[in-house]
């Protein structure tokens, strides 16, 4: 499926999900609603199964690093930096961002932190793209009492991401409407942090980058390791210039059978 009729294709069911009429809103037509579930799975698995040159080497080096580490580690600050790191030992220009923004209408205030990667979108062409990479991906999406369909849905998106902002968009919008219709299905209000905008700003809005060296400071370089200078350590040189050991057996006799 080329990328226009993708783009079409999730616009098309997103207004049709987020239309306000009152047939769409109380419809109970299991044909429309079976409709409406094919098609916004069959549009996510098409999104996910296209990936880039560039996707794929990233999210080989993220995933080969991360099984380095126990599957129950907490998906913290700490957890990135030391990814961020790992990628850059790689030869990935990546780096730690952190986003915030203010309360605005129907958008409540947030911040939120992932990793992006800056590379070549082909080795043969200087042409570089900038990829989203974020560890706890899946969660993000999680919903109260979700409808099977929704289960289905977020069960097929990866727990660790790897791609461009447009791959995250359409990923977004879909997720997003599936969340709305769930919720309207089990009688449940929308949240705020729910929207297409709230999540959108997660990863799209201004935001901070931060490296990491060795030693966890911040100056956009891995710094080698320099070993530490050994001091000679203080003897007593007594009054003769040798130590107190040597001056004690030169008072020695050695008497010989």
């Amino acid at each position: 499926m080329g990328s226009l009729e993708e783009d079409q294709l999730v616009q098309m069911v997103q207004d049709f999900i987020e239309s306000e009429s009152p047939y769409t809103a109380n419809s109970t037509s299991p044909n429309s609603s079976s409709l409406t579930h094919q098609t916004q799975r069959f549009i996510l698995e098409d999104v996910l199964r296209s990936e880039t040159k560039a996707e794929a080497k990233v999210r080989n080096y993220v995933l080969k690093h991360m099984r380095r580490r126990k599957r129950d580690s907490e998906r913290t600050t700490s957890l990135r930096k030391w990814l961020v790191m790992s990628l850059k030992m790689e030869g990935l220009d990546a780096s730690l961002c952190h986003t915030s923004w203010a309360t605005s209408l129907g958008c409540p205030a947030g911040e939120y932190e992932y990793i992006e990667v800056n590379t070549a979108e082909d080795e043969e062409v200087n042409d570089h793209v900038r990829l989203i990479v974020d560890i706890d991906f899946r969660s993000q999406f999680e919903l109260a009492r979700p409808t099977q369909h929704y289960i289905e849905m977020t069960h097929k998106i990866p727990v660790i991401f790897v791609g461009t902002e447009k791959k995250l968009c359409k990923i977004i919008s879909l997720l997003c409407s599936a969340a709305k219709q769930s919720l309207r299905e089990k009688g449940l209000h929308v949240p705020p942090w729910r929207t297409t905008s709230y999540m959108q700003s997660k990863w799209l809005c201004g935001e901070e980058r931060s490296s990491y060296d060795e030693e966890g400071d911040n100056n956009g370089e891995i710094g080698k390791w320099v070993p530490p200078i050994v001091k000679p350590r203080k003897r007593d040189l007594g009054g003769g210039g040798g130590s107190g050991l040597s001056s004690q057996f030169s008072d020695m006799t050695i008497n010989c059978c």
